[in-house]
């Protein structure tokens, strides 16, 4: 059961899933196929004449409906399939609504595995990715061709933080019936990319959705038909290529969703602490609660109330080597780890430019504003964040970068 309005919050709320012995958690698909009374039923479901039978794991399968139905019903979608990670949600995507000689317009600032595959594997089926500043229509519009069949980007641009205007986007993308498929990795809860018009919304559920980085998975969220062209037998990508998430995984991560709203709330609440205060402190910040960010109003005029602007900011150190220094400083003093992700309980800091978009070219980098001296975090749970402040002001001052 399930209501149509609400915040995403209210909608994951809403959903009751009973054990299949009357557990309060639904009860493991742990299998990988299934069995049928008649043998007319197993052609019936191999021929997608019979719905409410289950075939086979690498389709989908109890478990990974029950995480399925709950992501989409928080992306206010009809639909949704699982995948073993948010780069086989995306490559899977992309496959199925993409021909040979077809093209694609993205971000330019995205992660870098999604840059690597649009710039370096997709070219081997003759489909092109024009890569343009997603913040910019103009230039959005101007890339557009008749062979563009759709339009990628972050709601939240990873590493930089960019915010895209998905309504103004979608209005572009349906007046050239264009798809547009938008990842929401960053954002879960804070951005609704279907309310605001996109076809396509993915996660990498690694991220905040799972929340315990002990889990690598992804989801499509879209409307039934598509959903169904996806684990088509014949044609669909998401089955002939297989990306399948396991049921154990997929049970652990649904209980982890129903605290999402709370944590998004105080990840939100001690970002825009640190990056308030390092700002003061006369660094660069990128946060996009800061209203000196390019795109706060837009955010601030789009974005579900209650959740805040994230958990994600940026800082700018000059340089690699005070960087690296300042990570390693800030993990020995128990600030968090040097470690790529994000999402967890405790912070995590990486800079980018050497690791998760290093497969973006240096030039590249420093063309879109990617210089080497980054650093992200994904802030975690703290409850004192004063005090993760003053540690780690007390690191930047010892290195003197403030």
């Amino acid at each position: 059961m399930s209501k149509q309005k609400g915040n995403p919050a209210s909608r994951i709320q809403d959903l009751q899933f009973f054990g299949e012995f009357g557990g309060v958690n639904p009860s493991i698909a742990d299998s990988s196929t299934f069995t049928y009374l008649a043998g007319k039923t197993m052609g019936d479901v191999f021929e997608g004449t019979r719905e409410g039978c289950y075939l086979y794991s690498r389709h989908t399968n109890p478990s990974t409906s029950y995480l399925g139905k709950a992501i989409a019903e928080m992306e206010y979608m009809k639909g949704a399939i699982l995948a073993a990670s948010g780069m086989g949600a995306i490559t899977s995507t992309l496959l199925q609504l993409c021909n040979s000689g077809d093209e694609i317009i993205s971000s330019r600032t995205i992660y870098g595995g999604t840059y690597a595959f649009l710039r370096n594997y997709l070219p081997k089926f003759n489909i092109k990715t024009k890569f343009v500043n997603a913040t910019n229509l103009v230039q959005i519009e101007n890339a557009i061709t008749h062979k563009t069949k759709v339009i990628y980007c972050e709601t939240m641009s990873n590493p930089l933080l960019e915010i895209s205007d998905i309504t103004a986007i979608s209005v572009l993308a349906k007046e050239h019936k264009i798809k547009l498929v938008v990842d929401n990795t960053f954002t879960p809860m804070i951005f609704s990319p279907a309310k605001m018009g996109a076809d396509v919304v993915i996660h990498s559920l690694t991220k905040f959705i799972n929340g315990t980085s002990d889990t690598v998975g992804g989801a499509v969220c879209a409307a039934e038909d598509f959903i169904e062209k996806m684990i088509d037998v014949n044609s669909g990508s998401a089955m002939l290529l297989g990306p399948v998430m396991d049921s154990m995984r997929a049970a652990s991560i649904l209980k982890n969703i129903r605290t999402l709203h709370l944590r998004m709330k105080k990840h939100s609440e001690n970002a825009q602490y640190l990056s308030e205060k390092f700002q003061d402190d006369g660094l660069r910040v990128i946060y996009p609660g800061l209203k000196n960010h390019p795109q706060h109003e837009i955010m601030k005029n789009t974005m579900n109330n209650g959740f805040g602007f994230g958990g994600m900011f940026v800082i700018d150190t000059k340089t690699r080597e005070k960087a690296n220094k300042l990570m390693e400083e800030m993990q020995k003093d128990n600030v968090g780890y040097l470690a790529v992700s994000l999402g967890f309980y405790k912070t995590l800091f990486c800079a980018p430019g050497s690791s998760t978009s290093s497969e973006i070219s240096e030039a590249e980098q420093k063309d879109i504003g990617l210089s080497e001296g980054l650093i992200r975090f994904s802030v975690g749970l703290d409850d004192d964040i004063e005090r993760t402040y003053r540690i780690i002001r007390k690191c930047m001052k010892k290195l003197q970068i403030i």
